[in-house]
């Protein structure tokens, strides 16, 4: 069993590097393979809800310490924050140093006015985190909408009689079981998936958009590779996290993130990876899906560089000031922006709006969007991830070092 994950992991880059030569050598071809791609994503997607419901249920009212999750909690909030703002000053000196937007010429978009208005406020955002039907939001994909019911869910339930309570528990303690059974056999499908994923992209694209607008590419991923060097390798060596066991259990779900610019695709493998890895499932189940929510590093590095590199096309100075009150406002409405399609893309037109810059700037981000996509979200994924086991080590629920090399 234990050579499995080894065997996928192979099997999923040999699938990436067959949709790389499909998508270049048969363009047309490979623009028809997305049915496969989307075939996985939406399986994967199908196992969220239930996979996240249940495990919250079981964590919080099958152990019944509510004042552990509030704390845990309240760990996961102001760690959430301290990266986010990290990852918004990386972008910040990122953007500054290199400038990829000079000389780039903006041009009028239909699309780009076309994202700008489903841009929303941060009233908005903050309404939308309650959902009105558990249903509707287990069928859009609303993570924090779910996590959200659960908890009132687990209140609700620790207040009940004892024996209704396990009869509850015990359901969704199967109803879990059978959801990680379940991804191990979608899994299966992973190399298809990943493979046609990236052949419809450079099918769609062509092998131009890798070079289209290079430096805005190597700036993000290098700014990306910048952050994860210096801030989450020094945040996981100060909290006691091995590093060798952490990259075998994210290496998975951050290949399946960057090959489907999904973070969501990504999550069941990332439940059990960490599970394996020695976090507790309560745990898991409750830092992880938060942090889909409160703790895109990726996408807040993306921001950050990606709005002042249309100042930057437009020809715009903006102050040092404004460029840090544009950070303060898209630290708050980018919450959530995990589950939106075209997310980050919606908040940058909405910030770039706010202060008056020209929204056709996200226009020229569209031509490469999805490839800046699959680095964002790598980051998205293995930092919720690195997340999930610092509350667990705050917490005292990891093992020590010597129980996970031993």
């Amino acid at each position: 069993m234990k050579d499995t994950p080894r065997s996928l992991t192979r099997l999923i880059f040999l699938g990436m590097a067959a949709g790389v030569l499909v998508g270049w050598l048969w363009p047309e071809f490979a623009s028809g393979l997305r049915p496969f791609s989307t075939i996985f994503i939406r399986l994967i997607k199908s196992l969220i809800a239930p996979l996240i419901f249940s495990t919250l249920v079981v964590g919080i009212a099958g152990h019944g310490n509510l004042r552990q999750v509030g704390r845990m909690g309240l760990k996961a909030i102001v760690y959430f924050e301290v990266l986010t703002t990290l990852a918004l000053i990386v972008g910040l000196v990122a953007v500054n140093t290199v400038k990829p937007g000079a000389g780039v010429s903006l041009q009028s978009s239909a699309q780009a006015s076309e994202i700008a208005g489903k841009a929303q406020t941060l009233s908005d955002v903050v309404t939308h985190i309650f959902p009105q039907s558990v249903v509707q939001a287990a069928a859009e994909g609303e993570v924090l909408q779910i996590v959200v019911f659960a908890l009132l869910f687990s209140l609700g339930l620790s207040a009940i009689s004892d024996h209704k309570r396990q009869t509850v528990v015990a359901f969704c303690d199967a109803i879990a079981e059978t959801m990680f059974k379940m991804a191990g056999i979608v899994m299966l499908y992973a190399p298809i998936g990943v493979g046609a994923a990236i052949a419809v992209t450079l099918g769609n694209r062509g092998m131009s958009v890798l070079v289209n607008l290079g430096l805005l590419i190597l700036t993000l991923y290098g700014a990306l590779a910048v952050f994860a060097l210096f801030v989450l390798v020094p945040v996981a060596r100060i909290t006691g996290v091995p590093l060798r066991a952490f990259i075998q259990a994210v290496r998975e779900p951050a290949l399946i993130a960057f090959s489907t610019t999904s973070s969501e695709a990504a999550l069941p493998k990332a439940f059990e990876g960490l599970e394996r890895m020695g976090v507790p499932r309560r745990v898991v189940a409750f830092v992880l899906p938060t942090g889909y929510s409160f703790n895109l590093d990726g996408s807040t590095l993306y921001l950050a560089l990606t709005s002042v590199f249309v100042a930057q096309a437009a020809g715009v100075d903006m102050p040092l000031g404004t460029q840090i009150l544009m950070m303060l406002t898209l630290m708050l409405t980018s919450k959530g922006v995990a589950g939106v399609p075209r997310g980050a893309l919606i908040i940058l037109a909405g910030a770039l709006s706010s202060f008056g810059l020209p929204v056709e700037g996200v226009a020229v981000i569209l031509g490469v969007d999805s490839i800046l996509d699959m680095g964002r979200t790598t980051i998205n994924v293995i930092g919720n991830c690195l997340a999930t086991v610092v509350v667990a080590r705050w917490e005292g629920e990891f093992p020590a070092k010597e129980a996970l090399t031993g």
